[in-house]
């Protein structure tokens, strides 16, 4: 099932060079687990709530994946010339399956809860 790596990312001008060097060279990093870019740079509509930074989406194939590109020594090994000189979070995500059904969650989580 495919995964996400997801990142919300608040930087602030301006940017430090290591923070250029990483973008490019991330890439490099995401091949070898089939990552790519879905978000990246762009601008965000925002609709509801506050919003100031920015996001990046990556796709995984799976999980497993996905756990193995961050954990990479060569991820690793750039991961510092953005967290040194960008405040932000970043999780991984699991997608949901083919025919996913909403209803079916929201069912489960009211039985979940009245239990």
């Amino acid at each position: 099932m495919t995964a996400y790596a997801l990142a919300y990312m608040r930087p602030q001008p301006p940017l430090h060079d290591d923070v250029f060097t990483y973008i490019e060279r991330i890439q490099d990093t995401m091949d070898p687990f089939g990552g790519r870019f879905l978000v990246h740079n762009t601008q965000a509509e925002v609709l509801e709530g506050p919003f100031e930074g920015a996001y990046v989406l990556i796709e995984f194939p799976d999980m497993e994946q996905a756990r193995a590109w961050y954990a990479s020594d060569a991820y690793q090994e750039i991961l510092p010339m953005r967290t040194d000189h960008i405040e932000g979070t970043t999780v991984l995500l699991r997608g949901v399956p083919d025919g996913y059904d909403p209803t079916a969650t929201a069912k489960a989580m009211r039985e979940a809860q009245n239990a």
